[in-house]
């Protein structure tokens, strides 16, 4: 993991720690084997931290020191809660993404079989069914309930994006009796999980909230990779493909490919790195520069490079992010639900824009998100949904609250809602994925050098 990639607020060592509701003193129900003698335990120590950076050196952003670290996450041998005492809710918010049926499924799995948890709720339509007024009430969520959602897209339950002012949703929860509440989600998704968590809290509810995040913008504070990432990087590549089949079979053949990616480029960045048929990235963390007659560096910029690539090969092919020349090309339209800005469309845009300074192109223009969104999580992408179910389980189950579970290098942490307040993840236009892409493409790695 990149640290540059992050916001650099200051950190301490109170961010780090975890919130406890209540203190585990019941064994737990899952009896995997303890230390004996020489044998690794199974279950995950409190006393185990996973430092923040593994590197030592002066230049880097968070030194090594031992205080800022995560907690690991996993099964521990003492648990909070009786299964009597447990009723659980999962909702499912944001726009949709691969994996989310993956993580209800195993997150009912989980409580069910592993934990003897006998209500669970599925919470319809995101944060809107958080409601006692909703018209779509909870559902009763069994293994027989779920046991083949994971093989469509989409979520089960539904999801959307805003919901009820915090006040209301808490009402709903506090009456349904929820203990447990599992938001799966993006970065609008966490930001709502804090606030009902802190709600709870202050009228005194002992309300364990536990993120699972999700995002196919990968771009979640203080975590690797989200669940749905690799699956949507791999059909996108699939779409940067099709743009080079269709780019060559006509004259100055140029496809024109719009992915998702608000503020952050990792997907746009990594499925060109994948499929590695592209000639020009385009991502919201570099200004967007065409460089045709309306600017004074006209041989600088995206037009005057395409033009070069369609004079020594004869096609090209662009893939854009959707949050990129927002204000510039395009602009935001008011706000969603969410609160987050209405993006202007800048992947007709753009293409509308070559035709104009392109008159010999033949453009192809893609855009592949809502296949993307509805697709099922495929290979090592669907164990890691199932895994971090598993964890988010295991931190409600051990008496934590108000954390996400994600991972952070190679292990699984907990990661305090606290620590991402405030603070985002953007590519690192220096760090290693980028300098990769731009071997695989051969752009420039500016646009004030001549392409």
């Amino acid at each position: 993991m990149d640290l540059h990639e992050l916001s650099t607020p200051p950190l301490t060592p109170e961010l780090f720690e975890v919130r406890r509701l209540r203190e585990p003193t019941l064994p737990s129900p899952l009896m995997l084997s303890e230390r004996h003698g020489d044998m690794i335990a199974n279950y995950t120590s409190d006393e185990e931290r996973l430092l923040l950076s593994a590197v030592v050196g002066s230049g880097e952003p968070y030194p090594s020191d031992p205080l800022l670290s995560f907690e690991l996450a996993g099964p521990r041998s003492h648990v909070a809660y009786a299964p009597e005492e447990v009723r659980a809710a999962i909702v499912t918010c944001g726009g949709l993404c691969p994996g989310l049926n993956d993580v209800i499924r195993a997150l009912v799995g989980c409580l069910w079989w592993r934990y003897g948890v006998r209500h669970i709720l599925g919470v319809r339509y995101g944060y809107q069914g958080l409601s006692l007024n909703s018209p779509h009430p909870p559902l009763e969520l069994t293994p027989s309930e779920v046991k083949y959602i994971h093989h469509v897209g989409g979520s089960h339950l539904g999801s959307s994006r805003g919901g009820h002012p915090v006040g209301e949703m808490v009402d709903a929860l506090e009456a349904w009796g929820v203990t447990q509440l599992y938001c799966v989600g993006g970065d609008g998704t966490m930001r709502g999980a804090t606030a009902l968590a802190r709600e709870a809290e202050a009228r005194g509810l002992q309300l364990s909230v536990v993120g699972v995040p999700k995002t196919i913008d990968n771009d979640i504070p203080f975590v690797s990779r989200t669940f749905g990432f690799e699956t949507a990087v791999s059909v996108a590549a699939e779409a940067i493909k099709a743009a080079r089949v269709e780019a060559s079979g006509a004259p100055n053949g140029v496809g024109v490919v719009k992915l998702m990616g608000r503020h952050a480029g990792f997907i746009a960045a990594s499925a060109a790195l994948n499929a590695r048929a592209s000639d020009l990235v385009l991502v919201p963390e570099q200004p967007l520069t065409l460089g045709d007659n309306t600017l004074q560096n006209k041989d600088r910029g995206v037009i005057p490079y395409l033009k070069q690539r369609l004079e020594l090969h004869g096609e090209a092919v662009v893939v854009v992010a959707e949050g990129v020349g927002q204000g510039t090309l395009v602009r935001a339209t008011g706000q969603d639900a969410s609160g987050n800005a209405k993006l202007g469309d800048v992947g007709p845009a753009l293409r509308d824009a070559l035709k104009v300074a392109l008159p010999e192109a033949n453009v192809r223009y893609i855009d592949p998100s809502y296949l993307i969104r509805a697709t099922t999580a495929r290979g090592a992408d669907a164990m890691y949904c199932a895994r971090l179910a598993e964890d988010a389980v295991h931190a409600a189950m051990s008496g934590r609250a108000e954390l996400l579970v994600g991972l952070w290098g190679d292990e699984h942490v907990h990661v305090p809602f606290k620590l991402i307040e405030g603070r985002t993840k953007r590519l690192n236009l220096d760090g290693g994925l980028w300098r990769s892409l731009l071997d695989a493409t051969g752009q420039p790695a500016s646009w004030g050098i001549k392409g």
